[in-house]
């Protein structure tokens, strides 16, 4: 299919034509924005070359951003978190400047891992999502998981002879987060999968965790010593280590918040 084209357009005719090359395009931005972009370069007398170039900048900051907003949403976060709503003044055991740091995503260019261990309500998972959110805005595949759930969805390919297929799809993704690691005791055949997860993305694709155990605990978890010092090996191996601290920020807060309500 063609567009007929001829000197001398009417305004009525020009715009229908404009939202046809549009939709044949694939232009969405220019399509819903030309008219309100052609009135600016008019009174602001801008050459046509600033005004093409108006357009087609809008039309790519939209498509980066639909295209960021489409890997966070194949991340799979159980909910949205940043790092500009984290309160870093609530937990003075976190760098605010090594997060800083991280969230360049360097440490998953270089695929590097990342831990994060701490007690509950301090912040980890918060930092887990933030971080692999600010990824996948950078233009990386994320994948989100919990560990258990990692675990049971590797013994079920296992047992349905897929296993190969799902450890190179986890394989695949640039940064792999696996938040409550250690919250549950695996056997020793669901250690084994997970080891078999890391040793594929060994120094070629970053792990993140977040774990409530400092690694001296990991044998409640991982209950094969030599296995367990393995995965630690494989997580711990030239990446950042950042201890969140045993006092609980949810907690304090809902204290807080309820000696607030008992004052008024």
């Amino acid at each position: 299919m063609s567009l007929p084209r001829q000197r001398g357009l009417t305004e009525h005719a020009a715009t229908t034509g404009v939202d046809q090359a549009c939709r044949m395009l694939r232009l969405p931005t220019i399509r819903s924005q030309f008219s309100d972009v052609a009135e600016t370069a008019e009174r602001e007398q801008m050459s046509y070359l600033g005004f093409l170039a108006e357009l087609l900048l809008a039309e790519c900051d939209d498509r980066a951003r639909r295209r960021s907003e489409r890997r966070i949403k194949a991340a799979g976060f159980p909910r949205d978190k940043s790092l500009r709503k984290f309160d870093f003044d609530a937990n003075p055991n976190i760098d605010a400047a090594m997060i800083h740091t991280l969230a360049k995503c360097e440490w998953i260019k270089k695929g590097l891992p990342l831990c994060l261990i701490g007690d509950s309500g301090t912040g980890k998972s918060h930092l887990l999502i933030a971080l692999g959110t600010e990824a996948a805005m950078a233009g990386y595949r994320v994948k989100y998981v919990l560990a258990t759930k990692l675990v049971n969805e590797l013994v079920e390919a296992a047992d349905e002879k897929q296993l190969t297929k799902t450890i190179a799809r986890y394989g695949r993704v640039d940064l792999l987060c696996i938040d409550e690691l250690g919250y549950m005791e695996l056997d020793r055949r669901g250690a084994e999968l997970l080891f078999q997860v890391l040793t594929e993305r060994e120094e070629k694709n970053s792990v993140a965790i977040a774990s409530n155990e400092s690694f001296s605990g990991w044998t409640k978890t991982f209950t094969d010593p030599r296995l367990c010092a393995a995965i630690v090996d494989r997580l711990t191996f030239g990446g950042n280590i950042i201890e969140t601290g045993t006092d609980s920020y949810r907690l304090a807060t809902t204290r807080a918040r309820a000696e607030q309500q008992a004052a008024g």
